[in-house]
């Protein structure tokens, strides 16, 4: 599905991402592991185009994404929905609204200007609501949601637009601690049904639990993968030493 080959990244004489290469071949969750500033969120970003890389390859299914421009590469961008650690939803608006904000660009001039929402979509929007415990919430603003409801929000205004791909950057950071665990579990949840998701993290025993491939990253490069055996099994001493630091 997705072919990272020699993907780089530099800022002036920085580079945040060095030469990485790996590949996903079926539906899966990738967790991206590895310390503050070690390129992990510039990965992502360059996946959804909203960094171009300096160098390198990255493809879905085929198709050369980082050459997509126009109106393809903002296709991509709802294909490969990306969640950051804000949850960059509009306080006033419904939370239904906030969800479907973002079809407005399929629907006509007239729908966009009178900001209606057709009942299927509507319908589509209360089921993912549903699916992530919040439906009841459905009709409040958003400004009036705790923290962890709120990112379930932008997730399902993700959801919406059916991704093939989602990026999770830091979704818990922003999150009071005893709100981090209803964050997680929607993720689990969305992991289980077949979704495709790279998840750079600093939860490292929802990473353990749940990713199927986890990508230690250092410095830009990657220093390990594996499955869950990285945690108590890992090749690399930096990998062994960062991970003993966290767990």
């Amino acid at each position: 599905m997705l072919v990272f080959e020699t993907l780089t990244k530099h800022f002036g004489a920085n580079t945040a991402v060095d030469s990485v290469s790996f590949s996903v071949d079926q539906p899966m969750m990738i967790g991206i592991i590895g310390a503050s500033g070690a390129g992990k969120s510039t990965l992502l970003r360059m996946m959804n185009r909203l960094t171009d890389a300096t160098s390198g390859r990255l493809t879905f299914e085929g198709q050369d994404v980082l050459s997509l421009r126009g109106a393809a590469m903002r296709a991509w961008q709802s294909q490969c929905a990306m969640i950051f650690q804000q949850f960059n939803l509009i306080p006033r608006m419904d939370v239904v609204s906030n969800v479907l904000h973002g079809t407005l660009n399929r629907r006509s001039t007239l729908a966009t200007l009178f900001n209606l929402y057709p009942t299927a979509d509507i319908h589509c929007a209360i089921d993912i609501l549903e699916r992530l415990g919040i439906a009841e919430h459905a009709a409040k603003r958003a400004e009036a949601l705790s923290g962890g409801q709120q990112q379930r929000v932008a997730i399902a205004r993700a959801l919406v637009m059916d991704p093939a791909v989602m990026l999770f950057d830091e979704p818990t950071s922003a999150l009071d601690p005893e709100l981090v665990g209803e964050v997680l579990e929607a993720m689990r949840l969305l992991a289980e049904s077949g979704m495709t998701m790279v998840v750079v993290t600093h939860e490292m025993g929802f990473a353990r639990e749940v990713g199927t491939l986890n990508v230690f990253i250092d410095e830009g490069n990657i220093v390990e993968t594996g499955g869950a055996e990285i945690y108590s099994e890992a090749t690399q001493d930096r990998t062994r030493a960062f991970i003993e630091a966290i767990l």
